[in-house]
């Protein structure tokens, strides 16, 4: 394979039919269908589970579509179901369609608005073997749902010592805090990448993290450059729907192969869910509180060199939960890895169309994929929701947890390629 790979990718709902070298296939489709049904798609196809925990159900469906196509061609290890006596019988479409189908349908009910008008695999693949790889995969994952439940720390009011996380404005407590405590699909446990603990306040670093995010971060009187919000106001689109389709659209202008296809996006969802997991044990265990707090908290922190402002607003919405480590940059991470992994290259020319109208640059190129992830540490600043060491944490996180499950799942089988 060529070093440097060239596609422009666009996002979920995106037109892909400007070039000839895209063609979508029944993974693809599939996973845009299931980032409707779990995150919803306008009013008339509402979310089933928004957010960071959506991506706890896309890995189950991911992964049975990886271990339905695989009890067919056997390449690959399997994740959780395998069944040796349809080794070669029937269809991957077929298998690959009815483990999808099964899981959605399973979780949110076959009669959910997200499944209306698309065709159940039984009557689209009549009588092919492949279907019965996909409802048995499916059935087999689907008792491996990690639903959201009331950990031991909720609910959670942090605290109202300096530098400890409390309700920011608009919310009351911190959420998702079950994720931490969840039980992750690859790693060990979620505590397994915990990072070392955010800057002291009273440091040098500490400082200079606070001056940047007070000065870049701001809703008014920002030192931002046109470009810099620019770029802030690109990514606020929603980031589970820019990944996935970063990854559709470059899967299908670059694997030819059901099966590649389906386990690269079972690698990138489990790296995405777990990496998660990751980030909500180190938000919770730390408790450090977010830039809104801290800058209007200034003058208590114990830090002669930092200048509070009790009026300081970031340039968007602080998330209700704490700031070290960072979720978008870790999904961020998860996924590119994953793809530097797989294609075993960083030299990869892409471009991203976010949804946001009004932007200078749209679509924005990139010709790496950790240049995308350095643009998601800086962005997370210029919005004024994270410091720096929260935004490189995850960061860390998110590839540390991509690399052990390329690494440790879903292997070649020795002799089938």
């Amino acid at each position: 394979m060529n070093k440097s790979l060239r596609v422009a990718v666009l996002i979920a709902g995106a037109c892909l039919a400007w070039t000839p070298l895209v063609h979508a296939d029944v993974v693809t489709d599939w996973n845009a269908t299931t980032l409707r049904c779990v995150q919803g798609a306008g009013p008339a196809i509402p979310a089933n589970r928004t957010g960071p925990a959506g991506l706890l159900d896309i890995a189950l469906v991911q992964a049975a579509v990886h271990d339905a196509v695989q009890a067919i061609e056997g390449r690959y290890e399997p994740y959780h179901y395998k069944n040796a006596s349809l080794r070669g019988a029937g269809s991957l479409d077929a298998a690959a369609a009815a483990a999808a189908y099964g899981v959605l349908a399973g979780l949110y009910g076959a009669d959910d608005p997200c499944l209306s008008g698309i065709a159940n695999p039984a009557s689209t693949y009549p009588g092919d073997l492949g279907l019965q790889a996909g409802n048995e995969a499916a059935a087999a994952l689907l008792p491996l749902y990690r639903p959201a439940f009331t950990s031991e720390i909720d609910p959670f009011f942090g605290g109202d010592s300096p530098g400890e996380w409390r309700p920011t404005p608009g919310n009351t407590r911190g959420a998702n805090a079950f994720m931490a405590y969840t039980v992750p699909f690859t790693l060990n446990r979620t505590r397994q990448f915990r990072p070392q603990p955010p800057p002291p306040m009273t440091s040098e670093v500490y400082r200079r993290e606070y001056d940047e995010v007070r000065t870049l971060g701001s809703l008014t009187n920002s030192a931002r450059t046109p470009e810099q919000t620019d770029l802030a106001l690109f990514w606020t689109a929603n980031p589970n729907s820019i990944w996935y389709g970063v990854l559709r659209t470059i899967a299908e202008a670059h694997i030819s192969s059901v099966g590649d296809t389906a386990r690269v996006f079972a690698l990138a969802s489990f790296a995405a869910a777990d990496g998660q997991m990751t980030v909500y044990d180190s938000k919770y265990h730390f408790n450090f509180w977010r830039p809104i707090t801290a800058i209007r908290e200034g003058n208590n922190d114990g830090n002669p060199g930092t200048v509070g402002d009790p009026m300081w607003t970031p340039f968007v919405v602080t998330p209700p939960y704490p700031d070290y480590s960072s979720g978008a940059n870790s999904l961020a991470a998860s996924i590119l890895t994953t793809l530097q992994l797989f294609f075993g290259t960083d030299d990869f020319d892409f471009a991203v169309l976010s949804t946001v109208e009004g932007l200078t640059t749209n679509p924005r190129p990139y010709q790496r994929f950790s240049d995308a992830m350095q643009d998601i540490v800086e962005v997370r600043i210029l919005q004024g929701i994270h410091f720096r060491s929260a935004d490189d944490e995850g960061r860390r996180q998110g590839a540390r947890v991509a690399r052990w499950a390329f690494m440790k799942f879903l292997r070649p089988v020795p002799g089938s390629h």
